[in-house]
């Protein structure tokens, strides 16, 4: 296709796996307990540049976890919802998060450039490759 442009990153990886989906890039840590509704994976932290949206079947991008260690329960909680992100991509996976992929199998890379994603970004994850596609 005319315009169209691929972007590769390697990072680590934290779960490995396979999975496809739209960016939702966030600039600021996410903190699952009380900042992500289990029931519906919409980010209801008030004041978070996410808030309001839905993190259900997206590559979610954020640079760090944050907040209590029962985020990780919370990320199995969205996973068996059914709402929970088809991916993760951190800047540094602390353990809260990467705890919390590893027990909901959701496919997780960190040490990645964060700054180079957008929102609505089409994203594959596979193990460690972050491979974006645009369309200008």
């Amino acid at each position: 296709m005319t315009g169209e442009a691929a972007l590769v990153l390697i990072g680590r990886v934290i779960k490995a796996g396979r999975a496809r989906g739209v960016a939702l890039v966030s600039p600021e840590p996410v903190g699952f307990l009380g900042g992500v509704d289990p029931d519906t994976g919409i980010v209801v932290e008030p004041g978070h540049v996410l808030e309001g949206e839905s993190i259900a079947g997206r590559v979610l991008v954020f640079p760090t976890g944050k907040g209590s260690t029962v985020g990780s329960y919370t990320l199995y909680r969205l996973a068996r919802n059914g709402v929970g992100p088809a991916a993760i991509v951190n800047a540094e996976s602390e353990p809260i998060v990467a705890v919390g992929a590893i027990i909901s199998d959701i496919p997780t890379v960190d040490q990645v450039d964060i700054t180079q994603l957008s929102t609505g970004d089409v994203i594959v994850v596979e193990d460690e490759v972050v491979q974006v596609e645009r369309t200008a």
